[in-house]
């Protein structure tokens, strides 16, 4: 039976977190945290999502087969229309033990490698110092190490608390380090015995509040890939993210009931917040975006249009980007109309709108403009809106190593040309490319890490997850977090960098950036905030959750003395 959401349906589901939620509190925090034993965020700081590897030699053992319990062979599925389909599922053998970092050697055998790896939510001051480190206990929720569209954090629009989504297991699956292709494995709700990766884990979204309390709500979506972002609105759970690591066909993807299962939970997603994990036919995925809407006479593979990374909520409006993957289009959507936040049944929310932004590329992510001719792909991941006319787009940078370096750069003229932090302002209802700050992030020039090879030493390709804030003096910080190219077998797990830019808020060309220095010499200049170590990776950036009552009886007490 498909399920109305209506207020009344939200106040019982909010009201029963408490009971179905999973919490975790006083998680660890530095020593010096204000002496008090209990962890907080400080109110106006940074949140950045990080992971460490913590496997070692003996988390993969060269011979062993590939993904974990994978049986190779032929499965048939019975159709829809009637009749039987059959998959040939392959596996892989391990070419590399699980030394960091050669153990990602093995993505080249095995495409759905991974090795599941604990999560840290840092505070960090705007410069980037470090205040209290939170902790997420390993046997709660885990993250994919090194998958780089994992662990996008977003704040709730009501302020008081951050979500991420990460990787919880179903009935008889351990949730913990160390456990292998977990990020394509199949959702509990929704398994594809075409899958080679057969663990079943939940999509689970994370709230973690200004106290460092944190609830989990486990969800059926993004079987056989990854959940990216989650935003908190409206007492309502937006997601993001991709699915389908299975080997079914265009056709058999629409012609069984496992395919229509997977079409029906990728892309964007509704849930409720402590609610039991939705099953089909009830997952409810919010829109369905098709090549074929603007002007495209071929349709792609079904759901893979709707591989979207980057997520956020503006003007009550949802907007998400795609930049990955040979098919759909690389660009910024709009999720629904304007000022109306997706809700409703699962019938009602699946036939809401996604358009591309006015003015945002069109042509296909394999290179192609609705003519036929060869056309420059984008690579957006975050995305952030300073005001209802400019929209500040992280391009990640096409991943291509360029090798032997050119003048001591390894990035191509792609990337060199648009990775980055895009500036976008909107004119008479279309958006148009102001120009891309780029400066001070060195793109394309290696750069050393202690403990890791040099051999291996990342450089800088463009930019992932963003966030900003506006200043009254018109100007605007932004922080983000690069991606990286080198010739690891992983670029996902080189060690990468949070960074910040100070832009003029009203500028439309690229200033020169002469006069005003006076904010931590970044404006229209990048500054390296912090660096990875060896076997660490950065994701998200955020600012910090708010107590409202907290933050209240300290103004009471200041007034008080």
């Amino acid at each position: 039976m498909k399920k109305t959401i209506i207020r009344t349906a939200l106040i019982i589901a909010v009201a029963s977190i408490f009971a179905a939620g999973i919490f975790a509190g006083k998680a660890a925090a530095d020593d010096d945290h204000e002496h008090s034993g209990r962890f907080e965020f400080k109110t106006g700081s940074l949140v950045l999502s990080r992971s460490v590897y913590v496997g070692n030699a003996a988390t993969v053992t060269v011979g062993q087969t590939l993904p974990p319990g994978c049986k190779a062979g032929p499965v048939t599925l019975p159709l829809l229309a009637g009749g039987t389909a059959t998959v040939t599922v392959k596996c892989a053998v391990a070419t590399a033990d699980g030394t960091f970092p050669t153990v990602f050697n093995n993505d080249k055998p095995d495409g759905s490698f991974g090795v599941t790896s604990p999560i840290f939510l840092d505070n960090l001051t705007t410069d980037g110092k470090l205040i209290g480190t939170l902790e997420v206990p390993s046997d709660l929720l885990v993250t994919s190490f090194s998958s780089k569209s994992e662990l996008a954090l977003n704040r709730s629009l009501d302020g008081g608390s951050i979500t991420f989504l990460g990787y919880r297991g179903g009935p008889g699956f351990l949730t913990a380090p160390n456990l292998l292709d977990v990020s394509n494995s199949n959702t509990p709700g929704v398994v594809d015995p075409t899958n080679p990766v057969v663990s079943q884990y939940y999509r689970a979204v994370a709230e973690v509040d200004a106290d460092g309390h944190i609830h989990i709500t486990d969800g059926n979506a993004y079987s056989g890939n990854n959940g990216r972002a989650a935003i908190k609105a409206n007492w309502l759970y937006y997601l993001t993210g991709n699915d389908n690591n299975g080997g079914l066909s265009s056709s058999q993807l629409t012609g069984t009931q496992v395919g229509v299962n997977l079409i029906t939970s990728t892309g964007a997603e509704l849930l409720v917040p402590g609610q039991t994990p939705p099953v089909p036919p009830n997952i409810n995925k919010i829109g369905d975006f098709e090549v074929t809407q603007v002007g495209y006479k071929t349709a792609d593979k079904a759901g893979k249009d709707n591989n979207f990374r980057g997520l956020t909520i503006f003007n009550n409006t949802m907007y998400v980007t795609k930049g990955s993957g040979g098919n759909g289009i690389n660009t910024v959507y709009q999720v629904g109309n304007a000022g109306v936040l997706p809700s409703g049944t699962t019938a009602q929310l699946v036939a809401e709108p996604i358009t591309i932004l006015p003015g945002f590329p069109t042509s296909l992510a394999s290179g192609v403009d609705q003519k036929g001719n060869p056309a420059p792909v984008a690579f957006p991941f975050g995305i952030w809106f300073a005001n209802a006319n400019t929209l500040y787009v992280c391009d990640e940078g096409d991943g291509t190593l360029v090798t032997p370096a050119v003048n001591g750069n390894v990035a191509d003229a792609a990337t060199l040309a648009t990775a980055g932090v895009q500036k976008w302002s909107l004119v008479s209802g279309t958006w148009h490319l102001d120009y891309v700050l780029q400066n001070g992030l060195n793109i394309g020039v290696p750069y050393s890490v202690a403990n890791y090879p040099t051999s291996l030493n990342p450089a800088t390709d463009g930019c992932r997850n963003i966030t900003g804030k506006v200043h009254s003096n018109g100007t605007v910080d932004i922080y983000a977090v690069t991606s990286t190219i080198s010739a690891s077998g992983d670029q996902g797990a080189d060690p990468n960098k949070l960074v910040k830019v100070t832009d003029r808020l009203s500028a439309t060309t690229l200033p020169t950036g002469d006069g005003d220095h006076d904010r931590d010499d970044s404006l229209e200049h990048f500054t390296t905030l912090r660096t990875a170590n060896a076997g660490e990776v950065l994701r998200g950036v955020v600012f910090a959750p708010a107590d409202h009552d907290r933050d209240r009886d300290r103004d009471d007490e200041d007034r008080d003395r």
